[in-house]
């Protein structure tokens, strides 16, 4: 999940239940793995090492914000267990990030980089971070005026939207193919002011 997305807008209205979504950070962790692939809460539950009623909890939630549809039912020792996918994606645009109160900017951010450090963790301890050749990992400090800026933040805004156009590519690929042998990868992608203090190249 990445907390913005998208340079143009035709309108910067934000939807209030993705903020509602968002605000804790156990729902926003719940409705991020939604967002991937097709969960119930007890799967999540044992992912997240989080009690089965509070992520049961959380996904009520977001299915009553209409963030979620239920996409089936397993009879599970004689209970039903409810399967979800989301319907939104966990997004903001520029102009909607811009009207949020920073406070929960702070919120969303600390959320979106805590699972990316598990992320890098998980791949580090399994080996696979750097185990391809053509990974990619870097680390720049720049100092950059106002309209620098703005074109490296539309750069990385350009460089996520063909992410998920390659992804959609490779999803029907996958789908063509008797073998397929999918790579299940992780972006993450930032650009941030740094703190005061911090180097300059």
């Amino acid at each position: 999940m990445a907390p913005k997305t998208g340079k143009n807008l035709a309108s910067s209205d934000i939807d209030q239940s993705l903020v509602k979504a968002l605000a804790h950070p156990l729902r926003q962790r719940v409705f991020t793995m939604l967002s991937e692939r097709v969960a119930s809460p007890s799967e999540l539950a044992t992912e997240l090492g989080e009690p089965l009623g509070n992520v049961a909890y959380h996904v009520q939630v977001l299915n009553g914000l209409g963030c979620l549809e239920l996409v089936s039912t397993t009879p599970v020792r004689g209970a039903v267990e409810h399967h979800y996918r989301a319907v939104k994606r966990p997004f903001f645009d520029d102009a909607q990030w811009a009207r949020l109160p920073q406070g929960l900017r702070n919120s969303i951010s600390g959320g979106v980089l805590a699972d990316i450090w598990e992320d890098v963790r998980d791949a580090l301890t399994a080996g696979t971070f750097a185990r391809r050749d053509d990974a990619h990992l870097s680390r720049m400090n720049l100092v950059l005026d106002e309209q620098g800026w703005v074109e490296l933040s539309d750069l990385l805004n350009d460089l996520l939207e063909q992410a998920h156009a390659l992804q959609a590519e490779a999803a029907a690929r996958l789908a063509s193919t008797k073998e397929p042998i999918p790579v299940t990868t992780k972006l993450a992608l930032m650009h941030y002011e740094s703190a005061p203090g911090a180097e300059a190249p």
